[in-house]
């Protein structure tokens, strides 16, 4: 992938865009210590080291497997172990998930205002699709997104544009017409790949650096400075 140059990102800045694609984990969601606590929980069963919540905020963004395989001991990391404690930690969670996780200052105005609009909206997650649907169905019952996809066996996990371009021909917006905002370098791979601007969540679990250093044509510190793109 090559990414986008700078040109594409200064005739892009100019668009205004008909759908925004919003990354969950880290862009509309602080899920950190309902994800460190579930995590933290399975590895003192087994006797595993645990981890703080700041060190969770680096592990995260390429799924819950991966995230299994950060934790364990690399002793301990074989296929049926990972497997088990994966399985574990998908009950484990799928029951806690929105225990301590927020919803992001602002991302209630943005998303009322984005609707007001006429914008589409959807949601896609490298969480389990389960988890992801139950989180947005709890924490978001007031909005509406078109769709809603989290990780599942159809489609390889972002950065692999493939569920980014599936949800594009779901909402029946073309790729060029969708912002995409995330917070980590692994969504401005997705939305590069997928032909989609790519917009980075500075408020997220990783900041600002990363996000430029992964060729975010556009970095928002707060929600609302989103709406430039939406007048």
């Amino acid at each position: 992938m090559t990414g986008i140059t700078v040109t594409e990102c200064d005739k892009n800045m100019k668009k205004t865009y008909k759908a925004v694609i919003f990354d969950l984990d880290g862009t509309l969601i602080n899920s950190i210590p309902d994800i460190a606590d579930s995590m933290n929980r399975i590895l003192e069963k087994f006797g595993y080291p645990e981890y703080t919540y700041e060190q969770y905020r680096l592990f995260l963004g390429r799924g819950i497997r991966r995230l299994v395989e950060i934790c364990i001991p690399p002793e301990q990391a074989n296929e049926s172990n990972i497997d088990l404690i994966y399985n574990l930690m998908v009950e484990e969670y799928s029951d806690n998930c929105t225990e301590k996780t927020v919803v992001y200052d602002g991302i209630d105005n943005l998303l009322n205002r984005l609707s007001a609009k006429g914008v589409k909206l959807a949601v896609l997650s490298n969480k389990a699709d389960s988890i992801t649907q139950k989180i947005c169905r709890i924490l978001f019952r007031s909005h509406r997104f078109e769709q809603i996809l989290g990780a599942t066996e159809q489609f390889p996990r972002k950065p692999d544009p493939g569920s980014a371009l599936y949800l594009a021909e779901q909402i029946a917006v073309r790729p060029e017409d969708i912002f995409y905002l995330g917070d980590t370098g692994i969504d401005m791979e997705t939305a590069q790949a997928a032909g989609f601007f790519p917009a980075g969540a500075a408020w997220g679990f990783r900041g600002s650096a990363e996000l430029a250093n992964a060729n975010a044509c556009f970095i928002a510190s707060k929600p609302d400075d989103c709406m430039q793109f939406f007048p």
